[in-house]
């Protein structure tokens, strides 16, 4: 990697090297939210087959689905995710170092808001998807109700300052430009004032997480 490109690669992931620790620790003390969003990306994760999460920071996904290769531009991350056993690189989404076609499916779980270029990034996991691969994308609508409190109080965030968060119909015009089609959708952590007691369901829409499952257009690469 260049240098010039290491060094903006360390500004943008500061933060994220810095407080490590702290940014792992939250999924123990939010421990019903983190369950119920990795139920909602469960029940799109195809068993038995070769994935791969981009952006994985500590492998809090990663692991509990078994996926055995992860990428993350923070040199911290990368490193937790070796130490837990998992092939890690350390690299960014727009530029992924893979042959075309290398997986079966790729996930991305509270990653893209933090990317620079989602196009590009949706394009490069479109390349490395094998025939009919999937691409499972979990994060933060900014129309719902968690999304909007998380806009006006990211300035107070050490992680999510530098945040750009998106609704489900940009994320899916995106994923369409970049080659993607049969669209499904789960949703969990909802508003109290739902009434809903579930940890997830289908659809999206009242769920401050959401996931969308996209396949990979069969003419491409």
């Amino acid at each position: 990697m260049p240098d010039i490109l290491k060094i903006q690669l360390m500004a943008k992931t500061e933060a994220f090297d810095r407080y490590t620790t702290e940014y792992d620790f939250w999924y123990d003390t939010h421990k019903q939210i983190y369950e119920a969003e990795c139920e909602a990306v469960r029940n799109f994760i195809p068993a038995g087959l070769n994935g791969i999460e981009i952006g994985a920071g500590t492998g809090r996904f990663s692991m509990p689905f078994n996926i055995r290769t992860a990428i993350d531009p923070a040199f911290s991350m990368a490193a937790c995710l070796k130490m837990k056993g998992i092939n890690s690189v350390q690299a960014a989404a727009e530029a992924l170092p893979f042959r075309p076609c290398s997986f079966d499916f790729v996930l991305m779980v509270t990653s893209i808001c933090f990317f620079d270029d989602i196009d590009a990034a949706f394009h490069e996991a479109c390349r490395i998807l094998k025939k009919n691969g999937l691409i499972i994308i979990g994060f933060i609508d900014s129309e719902s109700e968690l999304g909007i409190m998380y806009k006006h109080k990211k300035n107070e965030s050490r992680f999510y300052k530098d945040a750009v968060f998106y609704s489900v119909n940009e994320i899916l015009d995106s994923l369409k430009n970049s080659g993607f089609s049969g669209f499904e959708c789960n949703q969990a952590v909802f508003p109290e004032s739902s009434g809903l007691q579930v940890r997830w369901t289908k659809g999206y829409g009242t769920g401050g997480f959401v996931v969308i499952k996209a396949v990979k257009e069969n003419n491409l690469y």
